[in-house]
């Protein structure tokens, strides 16, 4: 697994400004009504090539690093999501989000609060994660696993395996026929 640690005290003169002009775009695209040409430009510019098409994202949304993000086709992101994308998060295609979900690829070393710990965070087709959900660094959840609302993951869950609670662990496995693909 990929892992990477980031001292925030070193970041460059060239990150900072990108770090910044990411929150100003944040800002707009919280401001802005959604489903307009607008807001499409927003989250066009925020993500550049690294959303999928038919994907959408419904304000407000808050995170950091969006450069780190990649979204696949017919993706829904529902409100309120925090997006920590500095490890790096992929959400494949046609994966689902309820409100209030959370996807944190970074921690911050328990040592030294400056230091970011890092590790990706991949969310496989089809997967539908419930509202008030926490995906922990590291994480990959499976291809049409359901995370039940509320759930805390600290853990992968398998494909089309259904995980609740806190911390989330697997109650039952899908009938993989039953998906079309």
């Amino acid at each position: 697994m990929d892992f990477e640690r980031v001292d925030m005290r070193q970041m460059s003169q060239e990150e900072m400004i990108k770090a910044h002009q990411m929150s100003e775009i944040v800002f707009k695209i919280n401001h802005t009504m959604p489903n307009t040409e607008e807001y499409n430009n927003l989250i066009k510019e925020l993500l550049g090539d690294n959303i999928g098409e038919n994907s959408m994202i419904m304000a407000p949304i808050a995170g950091a690093a969006f450069d780190h993000l990649k979204i696949g086709n017919n993706v829904f992101i529902n409100s309120n999501a925090l997006i920590m994308a500095r490890g790096g998060i992929t959400i494949e295609d046609d994966v689902m989000f309820a409100a209030n979900v959370q996807l944190l690829s970074n921690n911050h070393d328990e040592y030294d609060r400056q230091v970011l710990t890092c590790k990706p965070i991949h969310i496989k087709k089809g997967a539908w994660i419930g509202a008030g959900v926490s995906i922990l660094p590291g994480v990959t959840i499976g291809k049409y696993a359901i995370v039940g609302a509320g759930a805390i993951v600290t853990k992968d869950v398998g494909d089309y395996e259904v995980a609740v609670g806190v911390p989330a662990k697997i109650v039952k496995t899908l009938d993989k026929d039953k998906f079309d693909d």
